[in-house]
Parts: structure tokens; sequence; C-alpha cells
């Protein structure tokens, strides 16, 4: 099981009149990478960035970024976002019918490779694929919009991911805050993508390191009652 606890701020709930500002100060904050969310209009209902601006926050950002691909064609445009700068990429196995081939692609160029799973996913939809890619991403909403409620149904999905492939990088996106990421890192979930409960708090690190602290404190209770058994 991972024992690493990572902390990701969304970028979609940062203000982007300021965007440079907001990037430094999680950076300064003690975040561990950076969430993108790309959103065609397609896949999702609503539309967010593009090739562009990933890269120009490349240019800003010293952290890795973390690109979340929520497109109805990964396949088409993954190597665009490869050269904006990603140092990660995900992409929704509902719109991936060679999900295999995809991460090959995205490892080829020295990347980690990521696959995410939407609410309505069975898990048995990425059981195939779990070999192969270098995290997993739960999503704990409905994609497309990010101020959302957590679905406690989809932390089950997390639990089932975490105990079929414990070594593979496990995120949970939507909905985390400090009331529900106990509950997430409990499940097994160890990169925590989280929005407003960073970009909404007046003191950044205070937000994250209360984030880290909850996770890692459910991560220890999820260990002493794995050696237990």
């Amino acid at each position: 099981m991972h024992s690493t606890i990572k902390i990701a701020p969304s970028l979609l709930a940062a203000d982007f009149c300021r965007l440079d500002r907001e990037i430094e100060s999680v950076e300064a904050a003690g975040a561990d990478l950076l969430h993108v969310d790309v959103m065609d209009g397609h896949f999702v209902p609503n539309i967010t960035i593009g090739p562009f601006i990933v890269e120009a926050i490349k240019r800003i950002a010293t952290l890795p970024l973390d690109v979340h691909l929520m497109i109805a064609e990964p396949a088409r445009y993954v190597e665009t976002f490869i050269d904006a700068g990603a140092n990660s990429i995900d992409f929704h196995i509902e719109v991936a019918p060679e999900p295999a081939a995809l991460i090959e692609t995205i490892r080829g160029h020295g990347l980690k490779a990521g696959i995410v799973i939407s609410p309505d996913t069975p898990v048995e939809a990425i059981i195939g694929a779990l070999d192969a890619a270098d995290q997993v991403t739960v999503m704990t909403v409905y994609p497309g919009f990010g101020g959302q409620e957590l679905i406690p149904e989809c932390v089950e999905k997390a639990r089932r991911i975490a105990h079929v492939a414990p070594n593979v990088d496990l995120l949970v996106d939507g909905g985390i805050n400090a009331a529900t990421i106990p509950t997430a890192a409990a499940a097994g979930a160890n990169v925590f993508v989280a929005g407003s409960a960073i970009f909404g708090k007046e003191n950044r690190s205070e937000a994250i390191n209360c984030l880290r602290r909850l996770a890692q404190e459910a991560h220890e209770r999820r260990t002493q009652h794995s050696r237990r058994r």
C-alpha cells in the first residue's frame, strides 16, 4: 500500500485573473503537484482550458502538472498536452477503447499515465488496464464542475481498486475537504485532488497541512488495522 500522501490543488478553483500568484501561493504552502482539469464541452458539459494555457502554467509552475483530460477524444490530443508540458496525463476509461495503447504513448514520452473512472462506471471497466497504469483516479463527483459534494458510494470503488492494485498511486477527485479526506484515505487513496478546500482558504499552508495530517492519520489507522488482521 502506498504510504506517501500527496496533496494536489485543483487549479479549476483558482482565481485565473491572478493565476501566477495562485500557483506560487500553493507551491509555497507545501502542495505536492498541481492538478489541471481540461474539459471540452463534449465528454463533460463544461469547457475549461486547452494546451496553450497548460503551456503557460508550465512556465510558472515548479511542481509537476497532473493533467486530467475530460475530453471525448483523448488519443487525438494526448501528444499536444505532452508537448505543452504535462508531467502526468489522466484519461477517462469511458472514452478510451484501447487504454493500453494510450498508456504506452504517454509513458513512451517519459510521463506518468493514469486512468480515470467516473461515478457510474463499474470498477471492472478498468481492471484490464491497472497493471499498465502508473495511477488511477476515482471521480468522487460527476466530472465537469467544481464545488460538488463527494458521492459516498464512489469511496467503495477506491477501496476495491486499492485492494487489487496496492502499488498504484490512487487519486480521489471531487468533494475532498477536511470532512471527507479521512474516509477517502481510509479506503486506500494516497493522492487527494482538492479545489475550494485549498483555494477557498485564506491560509493555504494551513489548509494543505490540515488535509495532509488528516489523510496520514487515516492511513496509519488503516495500516494498523491491516496488521491486526
